[in-house]
């Protein structure tokens, strides 16, 4: 195969190469496009074979380069890793561009792993950067590790990995050694159809940790919240006097009384301390007076021993929900810091209905790479606010996008629902779009689908929002700024 020419059907372009289609085809009219190598999925004929047959066949034809299948181009790249990560290792496997497998190794997570992966390579390649790596985690210090080393790294979703696994095997057999080599495979091949990990700054990968482990103990915090509501249904009917059982005065209350009985026996007056210990400044008396009558309203009752062990139970979350709220509001404060740092901090809280914390959150889901998005379309996309069509035959029909950055849809459907008093234009947009009883979710996801592409052209040209500007088309002509402040 070392001389052997073929003719290449790529997309159609100017020149010899465009003006030959459906001709017959000579070596001479096209080394003008330059010599390419064979690439995945693309047509080949033999040189001086005319392409009448491929137009018959329906194919669409574009440009033709002729060239050797065994020439490679300086600076192609040269071998493709395919990285199984795991907690205590990690499993490896080296191919060429024909798929050859050239090594395949088990490592150790740490230091010696890494060595042992930059020696496997080594012997392979000598540019860093003619390694493609394959791996299903964009995040971690193994990734860390292979993007700081020159290589170029693409994060695959594992659920994109585990259709490609489908397509060369029926078995449903699986190991850590063949998803490696899967992976190689998955990059040498259709690498064009994913993204490379992008490469955020220190800052913002330190405000992502912040923001996600805020998130974490919000929703820790709400788990223990819903497990102390449901045993105190059980047994503590006086649950209604409390609208919010992470609020400083139930965990007060509950902390003083645990059981029913305890709660009968508190006085005006201990109620009215424990409230002010938990911080309460205003209507003490009145609280406390409405608290004491809902805990000595008569109610049905558990047998003396069943309401002990329950009272327990609730003496055991109560102080792990009030230690949950003061670590998140600590968290709080360093997230707000670090974000406040961030050079396009101010951007985005210019933008209605962002502050420190939801626009922290939405900035570190997105990310701060200036050429991870294509476009406005490809940040939507990924937030998960654009809708998907899914379309055969005569059917068609328009959903919401399931595959999606879960953490970063939330963070702009909340965003979306601040917006509302704070933009006179997002309000306009909202209520356009939500004119029945069931169009409320969708008119919701729109406004924070418009709003990731206001978000996207104020990242790219850096400059501040401004709300005539960017509601237009839906505020009054004559609608002035001072209107607006109003």
């Amino acid at each position: 195969m070392g001389g052997e020419e073929v003719v290449e059907v790529v997309d159609a372009g100017e020149g010899a190469a465009a003006d030959a289609l459906f001709g017959q085809l000579t070596k001479p009219a096209f080394h003008e496009v330059g010599p390419r190598r064979a690439g995945w999925g693309e047509v080949q004929v033999e040189a001086g074979v005319g392409l009448q047959p491929l137009a018959d066949l329906g194919v669409f034809v574009g440009a033709v380069v002729v060239h050797d299948q065994m020439q490679v181009q300086p600076g192609e790249l040269a071998v493709f890793l395919g990285v199984d990560w795991a907690e205590d290792h990690h499993d490896l496997c080296l191919l060429n561009e024909q798929g050859t497998r050239l090594a395949a190794r088990r490592i150790p997570d740490g230091l010696d792993g890494i060595a042992a992966l930059h020696a496997l390579v080594a012997d392979h390649a000598d540019d860093p950067a003619d390694v493609v790596v394959g791996v299903e985690t964009d995040r971690g210090l193994l990734v860390g590790a292979l993007v700081a080393a020159g290589f170029q790294v693409f994060a695959v979703n594992p659920l994109a990995a585990s259709r490609y696994r489908d397509r060369h095997a029926t078995s449903r057999a699986k190991s850590d050694r063949g998803d490696a080599k899967m992976l190689a495979d998955l990059v040498r091949t259709d690498r064009h159809n994913h993204r490379p990990v992008a490469a955020d700054s220190d800052l913002l990968e330190a405000i992502k940790v912040l923001a996600r482990s805020h998130q974490n103990l919000i929703w820790t915090r709400q788990r223990q919240v819903n497990q102390l509501r449901s045993t105190l249904r059980e047994f503590y009917p006086a649950l209604a006097a409390f609208d919010d059982l992470a609020s400083p005065d139930a965990l007060a209350v509950l902390a003083a009384a645990p059981t029913p009985e305890l709660g009968r026996r508190l006085s005006t007056a201990k109620i009215r301390s424990a409230l002010a210990r938990a911080g309460r400044q205003r209507n003490l008396d009145r609280r406390a007076g409405e608290i004491r009558d809902a805990l000595r309203t008569p109610q049905l009752s558990a047998p003396p021993l069943v309401e002990g062990a329950y009272g327990a139970v609730v003496a055991a979350l109560v102080p792990v929900i009030a230690g949950l709220a003061e670590q998140i509001t600590a968290l709080e404060a360093t997230l707000t810091d670090r974000f406040e740092q961030h050079p396009d901090a101010g951007l985005l809280l210019a933008l209605p209905g962002l502050g420190h914390i939801l626009g922290a959150r939405v900035l570190a889901e997105f990310g701060d790479a200036p050429d991870r998005y294509a476009d406005a379309k490809a940040r939507r996309n990924y937030a998960g606010t654009a809708p998907i069509t899914r379309a055969s035959g005569t059917s068609e029909v328009v959903l919401a996008r399931l595959a999606r950055n879960t953490r970063l849809f939330d963070a702009c459907y909340q965003w979306a629902f601040c917006a509302l008093t704070a933009s006179p234009g997002a309000r306009a947009h909202y209520d356009a779009h939500n004119p029945g009883p069931r169009t409320a979710k969708t008119a919701r996801r729109k406004l924070a689908n418009k709003l990731v592409g206001i978000l996207h052209g104020t990242l790219t040209h850096h400059t501040s929002y401004d709300e005539q500007r960017a509601w237009h088309n839906w505020l009054p002509a004559d609608t002035e700024l001072d209107d607006l402040a109003a």
